[in-house]
């Protein structure tokens, strides 16, 4: 009798033994398929740099003469990102497109043009808001402050880089130090080449059937539609094993001051791999009125620099003699986001300007809807296709 009344309790722990050994192994799992996705990744941007290369038979800069003018390029980052809604899949792209022989000046306000781009998606969220004008006003002001940030990173960085090359010469530097022969050099560490080179190897057998031209685009495309394909899915395996903990580390960091702030945005866009994700998370606390918009202002920055990762980790995949330049796009991403934060952030006279410029256009968007409208069909899409339009 006793052994029958302790039963129930028994079977019970091992019940909850049971669920939590389910619990563990569904998390493995989906980090099984993490990993698996960044080899995806991986293997796409190889594919695209492969195909670009055979397509264009290394004549990319004669193909790209549309994207001489560096506002014609700036504009070609900021629409592709804002349409398809990730910095981080446009900079790949960028990546193997260097790869395969665009120009790295080509391919620099490309990259800051994906920079301003990626922040549509913040927008949209904070449409979310609009029943409650309160709400909307602070989500608002909290999404366009990142917009208004990167918006003069690039007024003041590109000229500057018209002027003067400092980006492509800084980065250059780096990238000649790490893909050099020496024993510290990237190339001895390179375990991706060896990974992705017989796969790419196999597709480019597979597709012999065809001349070199439509070889390298069928190629190209393939990796594009594959870095969609992972980076889609990556972030939502990610956001189900990282938010939790993420929303914890931002309440605990978040009103420690700037370089808390900063630090926590870079660290939780590296692990969930999208700026996108980080800054959009915040946007909805801010309008309930948890933190506000100067509070997650430097988490947004740090975001930034976080989602840098992308690009460097796309450019070890890089197969081939242009290597060192894929390497150098990635390393410009990141400099021009460092370089951000340092002049904008760190004067006192300009820190201020973003907030000031998001609480105002907040402001109006609060009192008539449609200003929220109107600043992002034009800064996004209409004022770009003018620059296009002019170009042409």
């Amino acid at each position: 009798m006793p052994n029958m009344t302790y039963s129930p309790e028994v079977t019970h722990e091992a019940s909850s033994v049971t669920d939590s050994e389910k619990l563990n192994l569904k998390a493995i799992g989906r980090w099984v398929a993490v990993a698996a996705l960044v080899y995806c990744m991986l293997l796409a941007v190889g594919m695209i740099g492969a195909g670009f290369k055979t397509a264009t038979a290394g004549q990319a800069k004669s193909l790209f003469a549309f994207a001489s003018n560096p506002f014609l390029g700036l504009i070609i980052g900021t629409v592709c990102t804002a349409l398809i809604q990730s910095s981080s899949t446009v900079t790949s792209i960028i990546v193997g497109l260097v790869a395969g022989g665009l120009p790295v000046s080509l391919a620099i306000p490309m990259v800051m043009g994906a920079n301003i781009g990626t922040t549509i998606t913040n927008t949209i969220v904070s449409a979310g808001h609009m029943r409650c004008s309160t709400e909307f006003k602070r989500a608002f002001s909290a999404a366009t402050v990142h917009d208004f940030f990167n918006l003069m990173a690039v007024a003041i960085f590109l000229p500057l880089e018209m002027f003067t090359g400092f980006l492509e010469k800084s980065s250059y530097a780096i990238a000649s130090m790490l893909a050099g022969g020496s024993s510290m050099s990237m190339k001895g560490m390179n375990f991706i080449k060896p990974i992705t080179k017989p796969i790419i190897g196999q597709l480019k057998g597979m597709l012999g059937v065809f001349s070199p031209e439509v070889q390298g685009v069928i190629l190209a495309l393939l990796g594009v539609g594959l870095i969609f394909c992972a980076i889609t899915m990556m972030g939502k395996l990610l956001k189900k094993l990282m938010v939790g903990r993420a929303k914890n580390m931002l309440h605990a960091a978040i009103g420690r001051g700037p370089i808390a702030g900063i630090t926590s945005g870079m660290i939780v866009t590296v692990l969930v791999q999208s700026s996108s994700t980080t800054t959009s998370l915040m946007i909805p606390l801010v309008g309930s009125g948890i933190f506000s918009m100067r509070q997650i202002y430097p988490f947004t920055l740090g975001s930034n620099i976080g989602t840098c990762i992308t690009a460097l980790l796309a450019a070890t995949a890089v197969i081939g003699g242009n290597s060192m330049f894929a390497l150098q796009i990635a390393f410009v991403h990141l400099l021009f986001n460092i370089a951000g934060v340092l002049v904008i952030f760190c004067l006192p006279f300009m820190r201020e300007i973003p907030p000031r410029c998001a609480e105002w256009l907040a402001d109006y968007a609060g009192r008539k809807k449609r200003y929220a409208a109107c600043y992002v069909l034009g800064v996004f899409f209409l004022l770009p296709a003018t620059f296009i339009m002019l170009a042409q």
